[in-house]
């Protein structure tokens, strides 16, 4: 059987001999162990930041989260450069510029600066090579083009600007109708537009559900109205030009024309003319309309049968020369009738001699 042999720890002297043998060695090698990196990653780590320090790097993050958001929301105003935006890429609050009031914002603006940042979005028709399209701001953008220009290219070559997500423009088009609505009122002819121009950038999908989208607070009568108005956009609007100037009536009336067959007609009559008021460009577009609105209506357009407009007729007045008349008065005015055998064209020409007599002023 073998003999067991008793082993003894080391002295604390043979210790130390022991480790000063492995330093040698190590520094004869230049091996660093792993271990030594990880405790002194470790170590480095373990040492803590002043709290102010770490107050701000926590302060720091959460702005950077929160600019990432606003970002992505369109919240953040960007400079654009003014020739960049297409501004009739969608229908503008108004149509018409007052030129006193565009004067005092050019003023505000030079002094002032811009205090208002414009919305924009990338359209999908793309127009004269610029890269946005505007959504509101139509006022500001024009007043700094003009200024631009003043200053020949050397003052507000930018503007500030939200850039909207397309799933924000529907939202930013609603408050930008309805603050008109409230503030001075859309033409008939410019919600029409609206609408119309919505669908042609391809926010909508049709003209019901722009009209819908847009003019949810209207009524059911006036959205079916602005489907009108923005028929006349769709089909005429490249040819008139005092468009916001049609009433109600009038556009109703020029819609109604269009639907029974006159858009070329209509199309036709414009480009031959060169009307320089609204009153010169209706007067060219009524015998067409009132073409339409005399006409049969075609049963297979659908919708309700024209009726004959109602005449009334007063009570017929007898004389004692034998003759009776009667007063009538229909869509085209008043009348005067007159039964007899003792009726001739003699006697007309005399009732009206009397009657052109009664009616100048003397």
């Amino acid at each position: 059987m073998a003999r067991r042999r008793t082993l003894q720890a080391p002295s604390a002297d043979a210790l130390k001999e022991i480790e000063a043998g492995i330093d040698q060695e190590l520094t004869r090698t230049a091996v660093r162990p792993p271990i030594a990196d990880v405790v002194a990653d470790a170590a480095m780590r373990a040492t803590p930041l002043p709290q102010a320090d770490r107050e701000q790097i926590a302060r720091d993050k959460a702005d950077a989260e929160k600019l990432r958001a606003a970002q992505e929301k369109g919240l953040v105003a960007v400079e654009i450069p003014i020739h960049d935006i297409t501004a009739d890429a969608l229908s503008r609050d108004r149509m018409d510029l007052n030129e006193d009031e565009m004067q005092e914002l050019m003023t505000s603006i030079s002094t002032n600066g811009l205090r208002l940042p414009i919305e924009v979005y990338v359209p999908q028709h793309v127009e004269d090579g610029a890269e946005y399209g505007l959504i509101s701001g139509y006022r500001r953008l024009a007043a700094l083009r003009r200024l631009n220009a003043l200053s020949g290219g050397s003052r507000f070559p930018t503007i500030a600007a939200f850039v909207r997500e397309p799933q924000g423009v529907k939202e930013a088009m609603v408050a930008m109708i309805e603050e008109n609505e409230v503030r001075a009122g859309l033409s008939q002819y410019e919600r029409g537009r609206a609408a119309a121009m919505a669908v042609y950038d391809g926010i909508f999908t049709s003209v019901d559900e722009a009209v819908t989208v847009l003019f949810q607070t209207a009524s059911k009568a006036k959205r079916s109205k602005i489907r009108s108005f923005a028929l006349i956009h769709e089909d005429l609007g490249d040819l008139l030009k005092f468009a916001v100037a049609l009433n109600e009536r009038q556009c109703l009336r020029i819609a109604g024309a269009l639907r029974a067959g006159l858009t070329e007609g209509l199309r036709g009559a414009l480009e031959k003319t060169e009307p320089k008021t609204a009153e010169e460009e209706w007067d060219i577009l009524l015998p067409l309309v009132e073409k339409a609105e005399s006409g049969v209506q075609d049963p297979a357009r659908g919708g309700r049968p024209k009726t004959a407009p109602k005449v009334q007729l007063s009570e017929r007045y007898q004389l004692a020369n034998g003759i009776s008349v009667a007063q009538e008065h229909g869509p085209d005015g008043y009348a005067i009738r007159f039964y007899g055998d003792r009726v001739s064209p003699d006697l007309l020409d005399a009732v009206m001699e009397n009657i052109r007599h009664l009616l100048e002023p003397k």
